[in-house]
């Protein structure tokens, strides 16, 4: 994959007070599915040029919320504007695009053929060599598309979302399938387009990408946002802090008793507690125990996850 500083992302021709507007905003917004409340009163504003990790485990709502922005699911309460117009003015004017995780793919035509007969839908686009080049698929032009690995086919629709040149820019798992290299350069692409003026939202399971990659993180928890900002905000809000130790025949019956410990893991000879104090688990397991190679850690952000969307009560299934 290749960036090129002279790739201009187009941008939304009205503006707010002189301004651009926002790229996403969506205000109150609710949606229920019969007796089930999937989306409830959520507020989100993101801001041109924004790298946005939208997470939250299975069931959150993250899917309808972003059915909502594009327009493809009515708000039963709220509005929802992409760049200050309605999302289908938006999505006309080819400012939006979104690349999913799977299907919209014709496995007996070759990626050229595949780009070419995307951009024909299009009154303008990119050229099909350059979104081709700037996806990093440039030698899989004349391959088929059934004969692509899973990695392959992600920088492929990826490809298709750049030929509009949109100004938003929407991914679900974009990095499924791909190497730890191919996931380097698709995030190197992506930060360079963000510093030209496109706007990026992405859904993701790896969350050290949202971690190393996104601007800002927003955290959605039964259809309800339950935290918005950096990675290093989102993970102050995790208290405590992780002791890590080595400690030979640990088992749950020696390391029960340990002062302030709030849950224990064993991993073999090494011993994961997590606690508000750590300082006297750590006495402890100094004092009273043969551990060694102790380190002490803040919570990342995987720990933050847990912590701040992780159901505590009676599951109510959303979609």
């Amino acid at each position: 994959m290749t960036t090129n500083d002279t790739y201009a992302v187009q941008r939304p021709r009205r503006s707010i007070a002189g301004g651009t507007p926002l790229a996403i905003d969506l205000r109150g917004a609710h949606k229920r599915f019969g007796d089930v409340h999937a989306v409830k009163g959520i507020d989100l504003t993101i801001r041109s040029g924004e790298i946005v990790a939208f997470l939250g485990p299975n069931g959150a709502g993250k899917t309808t919320t972003i059915d909502m922005i594009l327009g493809l699911s009515q708000p039963d309460e709220g509005s929802s504007e992409i760049f200050g117009m309605a999302p289908h003015l938006a999505i006309r004017r080819g400012l939006v695009s979104a690349v999913m995780q799977t299907g919209g793919l014709l496995s007996d035509y070759t990626v050229e053929e595949t780009c070419r007969f995307t951009a024909s839908v299009f009154s303008n686009t990119r050229p099909v060599e350059e979104v081709l080049a700037r996806a990093g698929i440039t030698e899989l032009a004349d391959r088929r598309v059934g004969k692509c690995s899973g990695g392959e086919k992600q920088r492929l629709r990826f490809a298709l979302a750049l030929l509009s040149d949109p100004a938003l820019i929407l991914l679900d798992e974009p990095t499924t399938g791909m190497d730890v290299e191919g996931r380097r350069e698709f995030w190197k692409a992506i930060r360079a387009d963000a510093q030209q003026g496109r706007t990026v939202v992405f859904a993701t399971h790896y969350l050290e990408e949202a971690d190393a990659y996104a601007d800002r993180i927003i955290l959605v928890r039964k259809g309800e946002i339950v935290a918005d900002g950096t990675a290093g905000q989102i993970k102050s809000l995790a208290s405590g802090r992780t002791v890590r130790a080595t400690l030979p025949g640990a088992d749950e019956a020696t390391l029960r008793g340990i002062p302030g410990a709030d849950s224990i893991e064993i991993r073999g000879d090494t011993v994961l507690v997590h606690s508000g104090d750590s300082d006297k688990v750590a006495h402890h397991l100094l004092t009273t125990t043969n551990a060694h190679d102790l380190e002490i850690t803040a919570r990342g952000l995987e720990e933050a996850f847990i912590a701040l969307t992780g159901d505590d009560t009676t599951t109510e299934e959303t979609r």
